[in-house]
């Protein structure tokens, strides 16, 4: 029995390490900066074919197209704000931030991202102390109430579909080149070629050629 007992025992405390190793590395994979793994990827970035003035011009228009308020807009940044209510006690405020880098002649890489803080109304009661002979002071609660909102969460937004509409949009706003500065197709200079002389005609352009 006693031999039975010993092979028990050392049966089940590897496996009950094992759980608790497991545990561990699910604990600390859950964690919110553990999932960042820095990928080559384009949801918060989009290249553009014009100056950073003018992109990030086109994402202040995108913003104020949506109701944000903008708070800063200059040649290379702009934040803006939205402000929410879905429910009576609670305000959520959406906060956008854009920074513009130029990426060679005349090309624009812009960053966005998007802060959401989540806050909730809290409401507290004034009262005010009140001198009584031969008692002392006694706090009465009086009629007015101050309300005050309180922040009680604030995470970025990691929503793809909300980054890929900003941008669309943004493009909306992004000026055209102009057609001095867009370099034509071989075609459209195929095109833009005169005609060839013909060396048998005689007299004004339209008259008929003269029999050789």
């Amino acid at each position: 029995m006693r031999r039975v007992r010993t092979v028990s025992v050392l049966i089940v405390l590897p496996l009950a390490l094992a759980v608790l190793a497991g545990c561990g590395r699910g604990a600390r994979a859950d964690l919110p900066f553990m999932g960042e793994s820095f990928d080559s990827d384009d949801i918060y970035s989009r290249i553009y074919d014009v100056a950073p003035a003018q992109a990030c011009g086109a994402a202040r228009l995108a913003l104020l197209g949506q109701g944000y308020a903008v708070g800063k807009a200059s040649d290379d940044a702009v934040e803006a704000t939205k402000n929410f209510q879905p429910e009576d006690e609670v305000h959520t405020q959406l906060s956008v931030r854009v920074s513009c880098v130029p990426r060679g002649n005349e090309r624009t890489l812009l960053f966005v991202s998007a802060l959401l803080d989540r806050y909730v109304l809290r409401k507290s009661s004034n009262s005010a102390s009140v001198g009584v002979g031969g008692i002392g002071s006694l706090s009465l609660p009086v009629g007015s109430r101050e309300d005050s909102l309180v922040r009680t969460a604030s995470s970025t937004v990691q929503d793809t579909g909300f980054y890929r509409r900003f941008f669309e949009r943004v493009g909306y706003y992004v000026p055209a080149p102009s057609p001095r500065d867009r370099t034509p197709s071989a075609d459209e200079m195929r095109r833009e070629d005169p005609p060839p002389a013909d060396l048998g005609s005689a007299g004004e352009p339209g008259d008929t050629p003269l029999p050789r």
